[in-house]
């Protein structure tokens, strides 16, 4: 990998196209490397699991509005729609947005995390409807969808977008497009373009996943998607983009991220070498944000511990600078605290999912969203109460406050298949409960233990 400094120039300062980050990242997409096996599986692996969440979603709401908005785009060649007949065809951009929202609506497809956050899965409903639209060869879809979770991932890694409250999706449809330029064997000039003119368009505020989450959390991605194709049918008619649209006097990185001054590291792959990102990312187990995976774990790992949960005073979650300023107290929605707040609020609200997952002890895509059994978030159906804490070094834990007198341990967060508790009696009333819990929110196996603190 080569490592790419990038800040803003001023119109009178000489910046070579070749020196631009839009080019960069089209040079990248427009070079014909081979498709690892490893890499091929993943692929086929994401794809499957993308059509599986969007077959759990197909019946909800917004992923029948968007679907109804798509059924007035037929077009003879065209790409499929989810929930829809396989011999009816539509406008690849609008087959890109129906499936889009079915694919993202749960919150349950892959991600990707570093220096800002990512579902790379939301690549593939944009790649693979032009892909049926052009009858491409799996080939060429293996091509386009590598390069185009290679281009999210790196720019993940390297330039921050949630600092500055600008919603991931500018990320997401650079990557598209980079994919779409790829799977067609489009010009790096070409791939260039669409690349900065997808940027230009996506670019939005994260007030999106913010305050009262409505169902465009799930439209967004959709329609990074859709611009994406868009962008590439246009600069293939001749037209071009705002340029350099990273690095100009008045573009992206000098008004919407850190200003003039600030300077970016964005790695991509050197000519010729392998496009492997797709294997640094991550499905889930359960249909929430993905930090709260571990915390899904750990709460229904701790309910049997913990027994009568009318025990409980209260529960601490001390946890990373992501979960509690994204889906924590941190993030001063007053929203995430309302048990008749969106779904799409709920699934960012750690208090309302530890409680229901520590209750339940489980978690269901809609069951564990559902209205009549909601307790309020910060607060159990017995009366314990839940608040997120930060750590100022990033580690995990729980902290649980028992009424009752009694042993008790608390597990590991990563799960194995068999548990090696172990507990001790306290020392007065109150028990404390801790459990690391992985900052990164990846669930891995290995073995468990318990740290009961007197």
């Amino acid at each position: 990998m080569k490592h790419h400094k990038v800040r803003t120039y001023k119109s009178a300062e000489r910046l070579d196209r070749a020196d631009q980050l839009a080019w960069k990242i089209a040079a990248v997409a427009a070079d014909p490397v081979r498709i690892e096996d490893e890499v091929a599986e993943m692929i086929g692996n994401r794809i499957i699991d993308n059509a599986a969440v969007a077959a759990a979603s197909v019946a909800r709401h917004p992923v029948v509005t968007a679907r109804a908005q798509a059924e007035a785009h037929q077009q003879a060649q065209g790409a499929t729609i989810f929930g829809l007949p396989g011999n009816q065809r539509y406008q690849p951009e609008w087959a890109a947005w129906a499936n889009g929202v079915a694919v993202r609506e749960l919150d349950f497809h892959d991600t990707f995390l570093a220096a800002d956050y990512s579902h790379p899965g939301d690549n593939i409903p944009p790649v693979l409807a032009v892909a049926q639209h052009c009858g491409s060869s799996g080939e060429d879809l293996l091509r386009g969808l590598a390069a185009a979770y290679e281009i999210q991932v790196d720019l993940v890694k390297g330039i921050c977008l949630h600092e500055h409250k600008i919603d991931h999706i500018a990320h997401l449809g650079p990557s598209a497009a980079a994919g779409i330029g790829a799977l067609l064997g489009l010009s790096t000039e070409t791939i260039y373009q669409a690349v900065q003119q997808a940027l230009h368009v996506t670019t939005t505020t994260r007030q999106s996943r913010k305050g009262e989450i409505s169902s465009w959390k799930a439209y967004a991605p959709a329609f990074a998607g859709k611009m994406a194709i868009e962008a590439v049918d246009r600069v293939m008619r001749g037209e071009g983009a705002p340029s350099p649209a990273y690095e100009g006097e008045d573009g992206f990185i000098a008004w919407l991220l850190g200003g003039p001054k600030a300077e970016y590291t964005v790695p991509l792959p050197e000519k010729g070498e392998p496009r492997r990102a797709i294997l640094d990312t991550y499905t889930k187990e359960h249909s929430a944000e993905y930090q709260s995976q571990a915390l899904i774990d750990l709460a229904r790992r701790l309910g049997p511990k913990i027994g009568n949960l009318a025990s409980v005073e209260s529960i601490v979650i001390h946890t990373s600078h992501h979960t509690h300023f994204v889906i924590g107290t941190g993030a001063n929605d007053p929203q995430k605290m309302d048990p008749k707040a969106s779904r799409e609020t709920l699934d960012h609200s750690i208090m309302y999912i530890f409680a229901v997952a520590l209750e339940d002890g489980g978690w269901h895509h809609e069951k564990s969203y559902a209205s009549g059994a909601r307790p309020a978030p910060g607060r159990s159906s017995s009366g314990a109460r839940f608040r997120p804490s930060k750590t100022p070094n990033g580690r995990g834990a729980i902290t649980a406050t028992i009424r009752e007198r009694k042993p008790l341990a608390a597990a590991s967060s990563r799960p194995s298949r068999a548990a090696r508790p172990s507990a001790t009696r306290s020392r007065s009333p109150t028990r404390i409960l801790w459990a690391p819990v992985p900052s990164s929110g990846r669930i891995t196996s290995g073995n468990s233990g318990c740290w009961p603190m007197a």
